[in-house]
């Protein structure tokens, strides 16, 4: 004799909550120039150096789905030549330059004007170049980065199935497999816990377990 069952499993989706103001100051990607040198021999073998300015880039992040009443700021460029005078201007192009992400073109900050989701595109690859603002010269050499859309836990855990019905004999031993149930998460695995998922039992305890991480449930009572 069998005995029917219908489980109703459910998720808990344990997802880390990102603030706002998730770009405290040491976060926020900037320009560095870097001097890649090399050494030549001056008068009684005085040791010179010889320095070559370039970019350095950190990766700059957004928040998703930031609702914030201003532009989010998500980073700035800089140059070494830059004196604060006025006469270096900053130039963003690429993907999304001038309408999703705009430059202050004297102090280098990018803002995100339109809220982002990770999930429709996860980064973005744009160009900066630093002119002289008279004459347009080129003063350092165009450089590439990215603008990576930081997730959150913003997408509900799904099962691949509405319903799922399983068969368990009568007087089956306790931790006896019965049924697997699988979900799936669209947010980001590699950020954080947005898509770990957990399985629990809402209904059927206490008859039936089930594992946490793989899904699979048993019987807990004889």
């Amino acid at each position: 004799m069998k005995e029917n069952y219908c489980l109703q499993a459910a998720l808990v989706c344990l997802g880390m909550l990102c603030h706002s103001q998730a770009f405290a100051p040491e976060r926020r990607g900037h320009l560095r120039p870097s001097f890649h040198g090399h050494h030549e021999k001056g008068k009684e073998g005085q040791v010179l150096q010889r320095s070559k300015r370039g970019w350095v880039w950190n990766q700059f992040f957004v928040i998703e789905e930031y609702t914030g009443p201003d532009p989010v700021l998500v980073g700035r460029l800089h140059s070494d030549i830059d004196s604060g005078d006025g006469n270096i201007k900053y130039i963003l192009s690429g993907e999304g330059a001038g309408t999703i992400f705009v430059i202050d073109d004297k102090s280098g900050n990018i803002h995100a004007t339109k809220t982002l989701d990770r999930e429709e595109r996860a980064q973005y690859t744009l160009m900066a170049q630093a002119v002289d603002r008279d004459t347009n010269r080129p003063l350092e050499p165009p450089s590439e980065f990215i603008v990576k859309v930081q997730d959150i836990n913003d997408n509900p855990p799904e099962f691949l199935h509405e319903t799922y019905h399983a068969n368990v004999p009568e007087r089956s031993n306790v931790g006896t497999s019965v049924i697997q149930v699988t979900a799936s998460d669209a947010d980001d695995p590699t950020y954080g816990n947005s898509a770990k998922l957990v399985y629990s039992i809402l209904e059927g305890q206490p008859y039936f377990s089930v594992e946490a991480q793989t899904g699979i449930i048993r019987t807990a009572l004889p």
